[in-house]
């Protein structure tokens, strides 16, 4: 039918399956020598066998993939470039509507349903690199059960579109999966509670410049759930991924572009686990040996672990599920909607719900009610943070160097400058301005970051001053942390009465409060636990206060007791540094802390009681002690304070200074300002003046003009007058003459009568005369004498004649005067045009429409040639 050349082809796609478009397949090809001249067309087959197409989509892809290798002459590294490329996976399920919807991702676990037909979306775009790499098209989109799988493994995939996106920087490829294949049966049956199954896509692209194809390949887990299940919270549904790509460039005589030849690809998980030294390694090209069933079947038990090294948890790890019951969902709408009736007054079962967990999806709202952050409370903090973020702070410097090390395990804080370290910045700066005298401490930054995962900066900053104020947290960094240090008694006290037997084992190998629960108190256990743990335990902080900080600390220990009597020094601080964290990683042991944390007797008389034998120890030891060597202490106390002052004191005067020279600017800027709307407004005046006068001589003009047109005004009404009075009597006279004429004609009817009857009468003339009145002349007669006054009845009828003609002509005259004036009042017309006078264009149509009214030009010729 047609020929087309291969390295023209440019897209090629087939119809949209289960459409009348299934048996199509179309493909876009260029014609012409270069880009200026070249056509694009698209052409569009049908098939008669169904199964056809996909052959035909195969051979598109064997042939892109056969491309010349280049003659190489040589190939050098003295620079490896390397290129950094992002590509986006997105899943969705057939809706049963006819479409297509996102399926929810849980970090970074998709959450799939089994039996539905699913859509792969990636995006690939080049991020970074000295030049640019243009995606030239697709082989083919790939997946397999399983990671780590060979590539031999891979499934090919039937792709729906391909191309670049509106900007061109994007190229996105679509694919249709079904996983009812037997080959997908791993990924369309329901995993088992706290378990995860992994899959692999991969996606080849041809980019210009690289002679071999460029295979992308993303590991992901995945968790099957029922076909029917309901997912309640949507986060994100995308999976991001970046590549490094390192090139070779190579020499080539046969054109001058310079080429390259793929060294090596390695994925931004690659990089992150090498750093991080775990043992799983995402690397393809060194993929295992084992046979794609077992490396495929190997995923069904696996569970979301992290590595079991020595290596302590990082902060901000830890998956949070986002799944919640309809029956609690339920309870929360029917509490919270009863709380929002009366804010002061918290519902009854509200405490219990709270212990049992805040759906993730109401966290935010629920801590800020939790809080008591009412709406004029939030618009005061809301002004006070915008300013507050603008002011400069002595602890930049400090809080810039804690950012990276808060939360480097979450998504929204790993990136340096992002959006996650860029909102946590300038909530610590704030806090640090608004409360002076605490500035800005370590511990405070993972609970700042545990806060903006769930709200925004603003509601943040007022959920951390509640917590810091009204919950007293702030006390604990008061006054060289002395309420931190009665903490510790306290908890030593409580561990010596609920826990005795691992207090002395404590106290045997010489382990004090402070040396394991100081991060407790200061983050609130947000610096090292899974974020699982965290946001359960910040949930019962707002909802019970300070004291539950103790009841977390006492499970904790109570739970892990037969552990840490077996270890010794060493093995109990790496205990708490390392193991206890990763013990709660999952959802069944948070809940088994909670549970053991709340089943405990809270007794504040105790702690009251722990307190008052603090301070007496205190003021014991203060007695004790030598008086200069206290007293050297306290002038050590003032002199840090004063210290502290005069720093603040010059603070303050470097930002007076600061202030003074910025008015001082501000000022000059000013006053500069206001010269040149001086000099405007001069100039202004002058336009004014100019136009005042301009003004004048136009109404000066506009008077003279009405009192033209006026005159001519009259002159015209005189003349129409005039006109009027001349039509009026030669319409007088034609009457009148009009009845003389009837008169005359009447009685010289009258006398031909009677002269008709005289000769009847005579015998001898009525011979003359034909029965019915004509002359009958049968023989010449003598002539005989006319009767005078038939002749005289002649002229008077001839004079009548001649003077209606000459009326006539008067009246043709008088005409050809009025339109003379018309002529005349329509070049005044033309003179008085530019004054644009609606009053006076009227008037001049009714004289026109006045003067018109008179017969017209034709009615002239026709009175001059009866006339003549």
């Amino acid at each position: 039918m047609a020929c087309y050349k291969i390295h023209r082809i440019l897209f090629c796609a087939r119809g949209q399956l289960e459409s009348p478009e299934a048996h199509c397949f179309a493909f876009t090809c260029s014609h012409g020598d270069s880009i200026d001249t070249a056509i694009f067309q698209c052409h569009v087959f049908r098939c008669e066998i169904p199964d056809a197409v996909g052959k035909i989509l195969m051979a598109f892809a064997n042939a892109f993939r056969r491309i010349p290798h280049l003659p190489v002459n040589s190939s050098h590294s003295i620079e490896d470039p390397v290129f950094r490329f992002e590509v986006t996976l997105e899943v969705k399920e057939d809706d049963n509507k006819g479409g297509y919807s996102s399926c929810p991702k849980d970090k970074n676990c998709f959450k799939l349903r089994k039996n539905l037909e699913k859509k792969l979306i990636l995006t690939a775009q080049q991020t970074a690199g000295f030049r640019e790499l243009v995606i030239e098209r697709c082989f083919g989109l790939l997946i397999c059960p399983g990671r780590n799988v060979r590539q031999s493994d891979m499934h090919l995939l039937d792709m729906v579109s391909l191309g670049s996106s509106a900007e061109g920087r994007q190229y996105v490829i679509s694919g249709i999966w079904d996983p009812r294949d037997s080959t997908f049966e791993v990924l369309n049956t329901e995993t088992p509670k706290d378990t995860r199954v992994y899959m692999t896509i991969a996606v080849d692209l041809v980019i210009v410049g690289i002679q071999e194809p460029v295979r992308f390949v993303i590991e992901t887990k995945a968790k099957i759930f029922q076909q029917n299940e309901r997912f309640w919270y949507f986060p994100k549904r995308t999976l991001n991924e970046h590549f490094y790509v390192k090139l070779k460039e190579i020499e080539n005589e046969t054109s001058t572009e310079p080429r390259f030849e793929v060294a090596s690809i390695e994925s931004g998980t690659d990089v992150e686990r090498r750093k991080s030294m775990l043992p799983l390694s995402l690397h393809h090209s060194h993929p295992p040996t084992s046979s794609p069933s077992t490396g495929s079947m190997s995923t069904l038990g696996e569970i979301d672990d992290e590595s079991d090294a020595d290596e302590p948890l990082m902060s901000g790890s830890g998956d949070v599920s986002k799944d919640c019951s309809e029956g609690e969902l339920e309870d929360w709408a029917e509490t919270l909607a009863k709380w929002r009736l009366n804010l002061k007054q918290r519902p009854n079962k509200l405490a219990s719900l709270v212990r049992r967990g805040i759906p993730e999806a109401l966290r935010g709202e629920v801590w800020q009610l939790l809080a008591s952050c009412t709406a004029t409370e939030e618009q005061e903090m809301f002004e006070s943070y915008r300013i507050l973020i603008t002011n400069d702070s002595p602890w930049e410097q400090v809080i810039t160097r804690d950012i990276h090390r808060t939360f480097p395990a979450h998504d929204f804080f790993k990136e340096a400058g992002g959006l996650g370290q860029d909102s946590l910045f300038k909530l610590s700066k704030a806090y640090s301005v608004y409360d002076e005298e605490i500035g800005y401490c370590q511990g405070l930054s993972f609970l700042a970051a545990a806060l903006l995962l769930h709200v925004p900066e603003e509601q943040a900053f007022c959920i951390l001053v509640k917590i810091m104020f009204e919950y007293g947290h702030r006390n604990l960094f008061r006054q060289n942390f002395e309420e931190l240090h009665l903490k510790f008694y306290q908890l030593e006290r409580l561990m010596e009465d609920q826990l005795p037997e691992l207090f002395n084992h404590f106290m045997e190998v010489g382990i004090e409060a402070h040396m394991f629960a100081s991060q407790w108190f200061l983050t609130l256990f947000t610096a090292k636990f899974p974020l699982l743990i965290v946001f359960r335990i910040l949930d019962v902080y707002l909802s019970e206060g300070q004291d539950t900080v103790f009841l977390i600390a006492v499970a904790l220990l109570k739970t892990s007791r037969k552990d840490l009597l077996s270890l010794d020094f060493e093995g109990i601080l790496k205990y708490f540094r390392v193991s206890l964290p990763k013990k709660y990683r999952t959802d069944e042991n948070a809940r088994e802390l909670l549970s053991v944390a709340m089943g405990l007797k809270k007794s504040n008389k105790k702690l009251k009681k722990y307190e008052k034998e603090y301070i007496t120890m205190k003021e014991q030891e203060m007695q004790q002690e030598d008086p200069v060597t206290r007293l050297q202490r306290e002038n050590k106390r003032l002199q840090e304070a004063n210290m502290r002052l005069e720093q603040e004191n010059d603070d303050l005067a470097h930002e007076l200074v600061i202030s003074k020279i910025a008015l001082r600017n501000e000022l000059d800027v000013v006053e500069e300002t206001a010269e040149c709307l001086q000099k405007e407004l001069v100039h202004t005046h002058k336009l004014l003046a100019e136009v005042e006068e301009d003004k004048a001589r136009l109404e000066l003009e506009a008077m003279q003009l009405k009192e033209m047109c006026r005159r001519e005004l009259q002159h015209s009404e005189a003349e129409n007058s005039r006109n009027a009075a001349i039509i009026t009597d030669y319409k007088q006279i034609c009457t009148q003459l009009s009845e003389r004429l009837e008169k005359q004609q009447t009685a010289a009817r009258q006398e031909l009568a009677q002269v008709k009857s005289q000769i009847q009468s005579c015998e001898r003339c009525s011979r003359l005369l034909s029965p019915d009145g004509t002359k009958c002349f049968t023989a010449p007669a003598p002539q005989e004498a006319e009767d005078p006054r038939l002749k005289s009845a002649e002229s008077m009828v001839r004079e009548l004649e001649l003077q209606l003609a000459q009326t006539k002509l008067a009246l043709v005259e008088s005409e050809c005067k009025t339109q003379d004036l018309t002529h005349q009042l329509g070049a005044a017309l033309s003179e008085v045009q530019t004054s644009k006078s609606t009053w006076f264009q009227k008037t001049l149509n009714t004289l026109k429409d006045a003067t018109n009214k008179g017969p017209p030009q034709r009615d002239a010729d026709a009175l001059r040639k009866s006339s003549t």
